[in-house]
């Protein structure tokens, strides 16, 4: 007997994959549906795709029942969230240091181009209430308990809103993209509320800290490997906070120059030697 697992978008989807892998029609084989499919909020948070397990029926074995892919029944509809949704929110105003939020440019503008962000931003109580409402609409329909503390740094206008919880990865999503996805919605709704351009960082439970110490770890061993071999080296795509990080980790290096090549979303930072 033979199994294999296939996933898809529906299970139908997932088991025509698992048959043709297997080569076999569906009275052959025994089907096993191990994940529905669900939709994720906003398409991006909390998705699954259906997942189905399917087995070759032996030889000897008789016409027996097959497990029919049916479609699964509809969920039923999640009830409109209100303003008035439950959600565990503590709001710590505090007006933190200029170290609090660390996205002080400080590479050359040579280096940096486009990666360059604004120094100064509105800062607008309005707008800040308006983005904390709307995530906590995001929160109240993924049923989870959330508490925000709210930083502003006076100095560059930078509002950060840090959250903490149970469970928080879900937030996270692979490399911070279901992060920057629900930053940059957010920043949208901010920037609507107050007629201008603000700057509103989310992070969870510490995330950015630990993933600036990552990339600034990345680019220091990818710097050395440059230096040995005298090849160039080319990064993954990454967004304009994260490139910024990998410029400034090697602004010092006399050996070493950086620049950011091709264009979004799937611009990326180059380390190579200096001609």
């Amino acid at each position: 007997m033979s199994t294999v697992e296939k996933t898809g978008k529906t299970v139908d989807e997932a088991l025509q994959e698992a048959l043709k892998e297997l080569n076999l029609t569906q009275d052959q084989v025994d089907v096993e549906i191990v994940d529905e499919p669900k939709k994720g909020l906003l398409g991006l948070i909390g998705s699954r795709k259906a997942k189905v397990r399917v087995t070759s029926k032996s030889e000897t074995e008789t016409t027996a029942p097959v497990v029919e892919a049916a479609t699964p029944a509809p969920v039923p509809a999640e009830p409109a969230v209100t303003e008035a949704a439950p959600v565990a929110e503590t709001v710590k105003e505090t007006a933190a240091p200029a170290a609090e939020v660390k996205e002080t440019e400080t590479a050359p503008a040579s280096r940096l181009h486009k990666d360059r962000e604004p120094r100064e931003y509105l800062i607008d109580e309005n707008a800040i209430e308006a983005s904390k409402a709307f995530l906590n609409k995001i929160f109240a329909a993924m049923k989870i308990t959330v508490n925000t503390e709210k930083f502003i740094n006076r100095e560059n206008g930078i509002v950060t809103l840090k959250l903490h919880g149970d469970d928080m990865g879900i937030l996270i999503g692979k490399h911070g993209q279901t992060l920057d996805a629900l930053q940059y919605l957010t920043n949208l709704v901010a920037n609507r509320a107050a007629g201008g351009r603000m700057r509103i960082v989310i992070d969870v439970e510490d995330y950015r800290d630990r993933r600036a110490e990552t990339l600034t770890r990345l680019a220091k061993r990818l710097a050395e490997k440059v230096k040995r071999t005298g090849e160039r080296c080319a990064l993954e795509p990454m967004n304009p906070h994260e490139r910024k990080i990998i410029h400034t980790a090697l602004q010092g290096d006399s050996t070493i120059t950086t620049l950011s090549e091709g264009t979004d979303p799937y611009r990326k930072v180059v380390i190579e030697l200096k001609k």
